[in-house]
């Protein structure tokens, strides 16, 4: 088991908003940032002038590209060639909304494989199953399968995915329980949506402002879940005061998946006001998108 220098539950917060120490330069459509960019794509761009004005300080998309469906082709196409010339990952076929705000707002869509690279905020839905016996709270983890390509073999939540655009959140996390956990739509109905997470994260493939929808979902201590689509290796039921443990003295799960079980903790009063960083796990959970962002204005 990997063990890190410090203890605690606060680092995974900062682990997943670290401080921004290179620089990114903003993307426009009209007047409104939809993503942050690393210069070298941004020089990229430069050969796209016809869709792309390209500045020192900016990237905007051509207004000329008026509607929801041209600005989505157009990206499409910038996409195909650079995942062709090995610049990006490969498109996966699965849209996520490009947006200054919420998935409502969306002014256009492109493929999820591009989406870092482009700064673009993502949207994902977890899901917290527990189950309440005579000595407390107990909660279902999964084993991410060792062949993921992200994170293989970590913890994770009983349920998570990511959430494409033209999908409702009822019907994705339904899908995803499904998939994942086995649970029938039925039970699947019974998830109460509890907020949200977000963070700031600069990865391998770019900026990362993204924000995870989370769920409860109270479950029969005769319910085992079952994974349908391989993705998960195994699941475990454990106390909670133990999955604490985990959270706080391991880097056992997926990185954004201690910010979903942090705030179930907070919710259900396993760390409270006197625990010295309730005030910074309590604010820290839901930094705006952006926090800290360096943004290249040389």
């Amino acid at each position: 088991m990997k063990m890190p220098a410090r203890q605690g539950y606060l680092r995974h917060i900062h682990s997943c908003n670290p401080p921004v120490r290179e620089p990114f330069v903003p993307w426009f459509i009209g007047n409104q940032v939809v993503g942050w960019m690393r210069p070298w794509l941004v020089g990229r761009l430069r050969g796209y002038s016809t869709l792309f004005e390209v500045g020192e300080d900016r990237v905007v998309l051509s207004a000329k590209l008026g509607s929801f469906a041209d600005r989505s082709a157009a990206l499409a196409g910038v996409v195909e060639q650079l995942a062709g010339q090995g610049l990006i990952t490969a498109p996966m076929g699965e849209l996520y909304p490009v947006t200054p705000a919420g998935r409502q707002a969306a002014l256009c869509v492109m493929d999820r494989a591009a989406a870092a690279y482009f700064g673009v905020r993502a949207f994902g839905q977890h899901l917290n199953g527990f189950v309440r016996k005579q000595d407390g709270l107990y909660m279902w983890l999964g084993r991410r399968a060792r062949d993921r390509l992200i994170y293989p073999g970590s913890l994770d939540n009983m349920v998570a995915g990511g959430l494409p655009w033209g999908v409702s959140l009822e019907e994705n996390l339904h899908k995803e329980c499904k998939e994942e956990a086995g649970l029938p739509e039925n039970v699947a109905r019974q998830a109460v949506p509890v907020g949200l997470v977000s963070y700031n994260q600069v990865a391998e493939r770019g900026y990362r402002p993204d924000i995870l929808y989370c769920y409860d979902l109270e479950l029969s201590s005769g319910f085992e879940p079952q994974n349908t689509d391989g993705e998960v290796e195994s699941f475990m039921l454990l106390p909670v005061e133990e999955v604490a443990r985990l959270i706080r003295e391991t880097d056992e799960f997926k990185l954004n998946c201690n910010l979903v079980v942090i705030d179930f903790l907070l919710r259900h009063g396993y760390i409270g006001p006197q625990d010295d960083e309730y005030l910074e796990l309590a604010i820290g959970l839901r930094p705006p998108l952006g926090a800290g962002l360096a943004v290249n204005r040389e």
